[in-house]
């Protein structure tokens, strides 16, 4: 059975716009909360693929907005991975209060060496540690 990961926050004030509602460019920055805490949780941090002279950089981000999340609403990410590629990974993030879904999108993260900045291929315990999390394992 896939694992989903899923992170809880609280929508604050200062991120809400003049209608009331989450700015908008405010999904990416909780779409990165989210992502750390899925690597803690899964990979025990995101400085242990640093450390082993991997980066991981966006290459490539798609939100569509579906209702706003309001001051005080209790906002949770979903994190399906949608593609373990050779040298990437998808993440399809679903943003929900309750029931009712706030945004969704798509998220393509390639994995870069350290030093020269170059693509290079998923670590072994990466792909590892997030195989039980891949939403398309054995589909």
């Amino acid at each position: 059975m896939t694992r989903l990961f899923t992170h809880r926050l609280r929508v604050r004030y200062s991120e809400c716009d003049q209608q009331g509602v989450v700015f908008n460019g405010h999904y990416l920055f909780y779409y990165d909360v989210a992502l750390t805490e899925l690597w803690r949780e899964v990979a025990g941090g995101y400085a242990s693929l640093v450390e082993g002279g991997t980066e991981l950089v966006v290459a490539e981000a798609r939100i569509v907005y579906r209702q706003g999340a309001r001051f005080d609403e209790l906002l949770d990410i979903e994190m399906p991975l949608t593609r373990l590629g050779t040298t990437s990974m998808i993440v399809a993030p679903r943003f929900k209060v309750g029931e009712r879904l706030m945004a969704e999108g798509e998220v393509r993260h390639v994995f870069t060496d350290s030093g020269t900045g170059t693509k290079k291929p998923m670590p072994d315990t990466i792909r590892a540690a997030f195989q039980p999390y891949d939403a398309t394992a054995g589909a």
